[in-house]
């Protein structure tokens, strides 16, 4: 099998190259749904700063959903790249059946729930009497589209594992393209509203998820979808949930992250305070997702090369990713610090939404820079299949540390101190992954060397 699958012999930079720019451009592009979304909204003239609210209440939720997309789908891609390096093929296709078959059942019991539970969560998750109406016009078409969404975000992750990393682009590319033509038709030209904005979302995600399983389904790929390897396996599912458990909390967590701060938000600073941080919360969705896709593309290369005992690869890839990471984060905080009032005015430009979103972009993002080691650094244990070490640190910077740090800093020094427990958590999270990641390292080149010392013996 390996000499057909170039994720072991091909050079790690190349490799790198070929698997991310086509991953970071493809989240580049998924990240647009949400900032499409809230561009549009925030400058409709009947949706504005309470639109822009809206969306942001609602954010926790949609949220959710990419974390279900990321448990089956990063968990099962794991799998099966480590499958594939073991030379196990069968196993591999089973580990991809298994995931689809996970994936389609939560996106339609998410679907289900959603439309049973949309009000009370939305009123818990911080929603005003204002900013209700428009978010849950918003959400009530979101949900019906969830099992799109959770499915063709999960099964990209196997694009990327089946050697198709362009493919996986190009199906983000269509979605993305999709959702920017409708949006402005359905809001501004069927004035549609809120309505509007949802509706071509979840249209252009059921396009997504059409072309992926046209993929799957077909002789096209190397590794079908075939209904034999879709019957859940108990150990199977076990093992695909727990690879994919530190995504999945990493992203529960940022979405309880937003209920608090939301709350947190229109306590100390009302609804304007609610839209600026979603503005920072898209600014952030943008200068991050650049690092999920590096991370994705690193992902099959780390786990195939580990499978198949190549610890030196290894290195060599999240060497280059991390040094990857940290030249795009330093380019994004350099760009936060000298045109915030532009980054934000794209969004709405009502001067008491520009000014307090400048500033919260300016604090929020102090400490950007060290932030691509971390998420890289973190990956690197989930790649590896050490799935405790990878919960931890994955949780580190956006729950264990930022939401104790959001409550007691608002408490003590109100909307400027609710603004700087971001690089608080930031800096206290990369020392934690930094000891870590040194000593995962040096647990790998101790197996390089055993496994060396076997050979020649």
């Amino acid at each position: 099998m390996e000499e057909t699958n170039p994720l072991g012999t091909e050079k790690v930079s190349n490799l790198l190259i070929k698997f991310s720019i086509p991953a970071i451009i493809g989240m580049m592009v998924n990240a647009l749904y949400n900032v499409v979304d809230r561009i549009y909204i925030g400058n409709a003239p009947d949706l504005g700063a309470n639109g822009l609210a809206g969306i942001t209440i609602g954010f926790p939720i949609m949220i959710i959903l990419l974390s279900i997309g990321l448990l089956f789908g990063v968990g099962g891609a794991t799998l099966f790249s480590m499958k594939l390096g073991e030379k196990k093929p069968q196993e591999a296709e089973l580990a991809l059946g298994n995931a689809f078959s996970l994936l389609l059942f939560s996106g339609v019991l998410f679907m289900i729930l959603g439309q049973l539970f949309l009000g009370p969560v939305l009123q818990l998750f911080g929603a005003s009497e204002t900013v209700l109406p428009f978010a849950t016009e918003y959400m009530r078409i979101i949900f019906f589209g969830a099992v799109f969404q959770i499915v063709s975000l999960g099964l990209n992750n196997f694009l990327r594992a089946d050697g198709q990393p362009k493919l996986a682009m190009i199906t983000m590319f269509m979605g993305a393209g999709v959702n920017i033509i409708l949006d402005p038709i359905f809001i501004y030209v069927f004035k549609m509203g809120m309505s509007g904005a949802a509706a071509a979302t979840i249209l252009s995600q059921f396009i997504s998820m059409a072309w992926i399983l046209a993929y799957f389904f077909s002789r096209r790929s190397h590794h079908q979808i075939q209904l034999k390897n879709m019957r859940i396996r108990l150990h199977i599912a076990t093992r695909i949930t727990a690879l994919g458990l530190p995504n999945f909390l990493l992203q529960l967590g940022n979405s309880l992250l937003n209920v608090v701060l939301n709350m947190n938000l229109l306590a100390y600073g009302g609804d304007i305070a609610v839209s600026g941080m979603g503005i920072v919360n898209s600014v952030q969705t943008i200068l991050l997702m650049p690092i999920t896709g590096l991370v994705q593309g690193a992902q099959p290369i780390v786990s195939f090369n580990f499978g198949a005992k190549k610890y030196q690869r290894v290195k060599e890839a999240q060497k280059l990713a991390i040094l990857t990471a940290t030249t795009i984060v330093a380019v994004g905080w350099i760009i936060t610090r000298v045109a915030p009032e532009l980054l934000v005015s794209l969004f709405n430009s009502e001067p008491e939404l520009v000014a307090f979103g400048s500033k919260a972009l300016r604090s929020w993002f102090l400490f950007l820079p060290v932030i691509g080691f971390q998420i890289v650094a973190s990956n690197f244990f989930q790649a590896t299949g050490r799935t405790r070490s990878a919960i931890f640190l994955t949780l580190t910077r956006q729950i264990i540390l930022l939401i104790p740090a959001i409550l007691i800093f608002s408490r003590q020094w109100g909307m400027d101190g609710l603004l700087h427990a971001a690089p608080f958590a930031d800096g206290v999270s990369v020392v934690l992954t930094g000891i870590w990641y040194y000593m995962g390292i040096k647990q790998l080149t101790k197996e390089e060397t055993l496994a060396t010392v076997d050979y020649e013996g």
